[in-house]
């Protein structure tokens, strides 16, 4: 990782410090994705086939999984496996469910009510990754909030194995949470056809999950494009960002900082801490911790676009922390919880030295679909709310519209826009007659 001195930079230099490496490749994969999506518009299934041989290097006859291959899943794992996914899954839905907005009616003036209702979105899209690694917790973490939602219409797609089968552990999270229609389909390709549609995987209204740098620019592309699909947020390579003081344990700072890392070579991890002693031991510890990891090359790799880093004071820290708007934030500070309203920009926090945030990837409760990219100034992580629509009802009586329909008739007649004036007035004679 490179070692910075945050009062030596000015203020391009510090920008271009905390530059994500998929911010730095952005043009290169727009258009790379914009070929991929474009292609399977125009090919359908046939360019899904291919592109999952070139990409995944998997030759399928039927993109879908069968019956059979959902059987055979949960008797794959181990005991132990099994268990652990259930557990977690016990968690998140307890969490999410506490969580959940409800409906309301208010009478905002005698005789008018106003209600908010939530309905399921009808189609919703899921995208689990396995590139680098199968993770069948975030078959959890979309899945369950999307039961919980009321979604009756859920797609989910998961690259396939070189052998043309989707990771069982995969498979098992998600017949857990009720889904039984998954394709075995990754990358841009997954993306497109759940936007658009094929002859074998439905068009979605709304699309949820994390990817690599590709998937998510395939997620803006369609997002932005007539007849594509809505989605959730930019969840794409992960990031971390602690700030931790000098009673912080460097092991564990380091070890926080290379699960993310473990994640990706377009992953970003940063320590921002005001002691000289802290930096130089987690940076001892990155190294003794990288030599026992089946994945240091994939980790060394996101450590050249990482860095560890001086500042002043931890409240200079806190600054930079909120401008960056890391996707985890972890607190290694002692009482970390009174340094928690200096948190403005987030997508998940884990206060002090006993929360890892490898609990919040799998089993704390909480989402780990989160915004990256900086996406945390402006929306937070998955819940039940993103896969519903809030729709909005008026009723209102004759002497409801008595009471307000003459605000109306004003402030129609200060826009200009007299056919609002008439459609509210000429009811309001009605009742004066």
């Amino acid at each position: 990782m490179r070692r910075i001195d945050w009062r030596q930079l000015d203020a391009a230099q510090r920008a271009r410090a905390l530059l994500r490496p998929a911010q730095q490749a952005g043009a290169e994969t727009a258009t790379a994705v914009a070929r991929l999506i474009e292609d399977v518009r125009a090919r359908g299934d046939a360019a899904l086939r291919e592109l999952t041989a070139r990409f995944d290097g998997a030759e399928l006859d039927d993109l879908v999984v069968s019956a059979a291959e959902f059987a055979s899943a949960s008797a794959a794992l181990s005991p132990a496996l099994r268990d652990a996914i259930d557990e977690a899954a016990a968690r998140i839905e307890h969490f999410h469910q506490a969580g959940m907005a409800a409906p309301y009616a208010v009478d905002t003036a005698p005789g008018v009510r106003c209600e908010r209702m939530l309905r399921p979105i009808r189609r919703v899209g899921l995208y689990v990754p396995a590139g680098s690694a199968p993770l069948p917790s975030t078959a959890l973490m979309l899945a369950l909030p999307a039961r919980l939602a009321g979604c009756r219409d859920v797609v989910l797609c998961t690259p396939p194995r070189a052998d043309g089968s989707a990771d069982p552990a995969v498979l098992h999270a998600a017949s857990r949470c009720g889904v039984r229609r998954v394709f075995k389909l990754g990358g841009v390709q997954a993306i497109a056809a759940m936007a658009f549609g094929t002859d074998a995987v439905p068009a979605c209204d709304k699309l949820f999950g994390p990817g690599n740098a590709y998937v998510t620019e395939a997620k803006r592309q369609v997002a932005m494009t007539d007849g594509g699909a809505a989605i959730d947020m930019p969840a794409g390579p992960s990031e971390v960002l602690v700030i931790a003081d000098g009673g912080a344990n460097p092991a564990f700072v380091a070890a926080d900082l290379l699960s993310q890392a473990e994640h990706g070579a377009d992953s970003q991890v940063l320590l921002l801490s005001d002691d000289d002693a802290l930096l130089d031991a987690v940076a001892l510890q990155l190294e003794q911790q990288l030599a026992t990891l089946p994945r240091a090359e994939v980790a060394r790799r996101a450590l050249q676009a990482s860095s560890l880093v001086r500042v002043d004071s931890l409240q200079e820290a806190f600054a930079i922390s909120n401008d960056y708007a890391p996707e985890h934030l972890i607190l290694a500070l002692r009482d970390a919880r009174a340094w928690l309203p200096q948190v403005q920009a987030a997508g998940s926090v884990f206060l002090g030295d006993w929360a890892p945030e490898a609990l919040g990837d799998y089993c704390s409760g909480t989402n780990h679909v989160l915004p990256t990219g900086g996406a945390a100034r402006f929306c937070g992580g998955l819940s039940v709310a993103s896969f519903q629509v809030a729709i909005t009802v008026q009723e209102v009586q004759p002497h409801g519209l008595a009471a307000i329909g003459p605000c109306a008739v004003e402030l129609a007649s200060a826009e200009g826009l007299d056919a609002h004036r008439l459609a509210v007035a000429l009811r309001l004679q009605e009742l004066a007659a």
